[in-house]
């Protein structure tokens, strides 16, 4: 299998949703909602496709300020490609891409055993607000 690269691929909003659906993140995603995946995808900054041929088998999604912080909103593997390194190589070309900029993700729960293998520190001062009615 040779798995190739691209970065920012021009990605359709139906081929986002597919990478994301078979990689299980479909499944924490607004995939019902067509109009805001395509909001997510058109608001984010960086992006690296891995492909297999033509076929889109990893995503990596972001946002970045290109200095301080880009956040990884997404990092998606094909099940069926899973455990081939995909996930740790699109990290490194996200990284690479401004590589003075942290990299930052939130991990889905069943994702947490596998950033501290790849090298990634574990940080215990995240917080997050899911609704404005939540500020006191």
């Amino acid at each position: 299998m040779v798995i190739s690269y691209k970065e920012n691929p021009s990605l359709s909003v139906e081929v986002f949703m597919e990478i994301l659906d078979k990689s299980t993140l479909g499944q924490r995603r607004p995939m019902q909602d067509v109009a805001a995946m395509q909001l997510m995808l058109d608001n984010a900054n960086v992006y690296v496709g891995a492909y297999d041929g033509d076929k889109l088998v990893g995503l990596a999604r972001g946002m970045t300020d290109f200095v301080f912080t880009t956040y990884l909103a997404d990092l998606a593997v094909d099940e069926a490609y899973q455990h081939h390194g995909i996930g740790k190589q699109l990290l490194k070309k996200v990284k690479n891409m401004h590589p003075r900029a942290k990299l930052i993700l939130l991990a889905a729960p069943a994702a947490q055993e596998y950033y501290p293998k790849i090298g990634m520190q574990k940080h215990d001062y995240c917080f997050f607000i899911n609704d404005v009615q939540e500020i006191k």
